[in-house]
């Protein structure tokens, strides 16, 4: 796939692959990410994909800009290997009462029953396209089209960590206390924090997430489990 590559500073080197967020570029920066974790190049100390764009970072005294363009150009090459060889991860959502206190208002914005939105979220094809603004913050890619909804005007503070919220086409399940202008429609006691040095977060750029229904009293049983791991 074609890119454009913009050097950044004297220890970085931006590729991009479109203007506008879609299904190939998304394809292109996770394969190109799962590359360079697998068979890294000398010099490279951090790839962080995004939803158009990816930046690699590197030690100057080991490489430049120049070098690692080149072969960076010998892995955008290869033929693009499907998103989907990442992993698939099963989280717990609760839609129930206080877990979801925006789950009537999307319902009503988009002209259809709380139900019809919970079966629509469930249905959805989760992608994780990036992280950002937060730790463990995976932006999710893949809101079904009859759920989407802008983000609110204003944001409101002190929602709770574990809250999955959907602005648009993007869903993302919160690791910590935090405002949001997003809409609440669920929450999920999944810890997207893992505690591991070497794998400080639950998902990869490239995995795919499927969301799976629990009850409130669920809900708060795991909660009080994970809560003493």
């Amino acid at each position: 796939m074609d890119a454009s590559f913009t050097p950044v500073a004297d220890h970085a080197l931006l590729i991009t692959f479109a203007q506008t967020q879609d299904l190939q570029p998304r394809n292109a920066i996770a394969a190109l990410d799962r590359s360079l974790a697998e068979n890294p190049l000398d010099g490279v100390i951090e790839t962080v994909p995004a939803l158009v764009n990816m930046l690699v970072v590197f030690d100057p005294l080991v490489t430049d800009h120049s070098i690692l363009k080149n072969s960076l150009r010998t892995y955008l090459s290869k033929p693009v290997p499907d998103i989907h060889g990442g992993t698939q991860h099963r989280v717990h959502i609760c839609y129930d009462g206080p877990c979801a206190p925006d789950l009537e208002a999307v319902a009503k914005a988009t002209g259809q029953s709380t139900d019809a939105v919970i079966n629509a979220h469930l249905s959805g094809h989760f992608d994780v396209s990036m992280y950002g603004f937060a730790p463990g913050y995976a932006y999710l890619t893949g809101v079904p089209d009859s759920i989407r909804v802008p983000r609110k005007p204003t944001a409101l503070r002190d929602v709770p960590a574990g809250s999955v919220i959907i602005a648009a086409g993007q869903c993302l399940i919160t690791t910590l206390t935090m405002p949001t202008g997003w809409s609440r429609i669920g929450r999920s006691p999944t810890p997207v924090l893992t505690g591991h040095p070497d794998k400080p977060f639950l998902f990869d750029v490239g995995d795919r997430v499927v969301f799976e229904r629990i009850d409130l009293a669920t809900f708060h049983t795991v909660t009080q489990d994970t809560s003493h791991v």
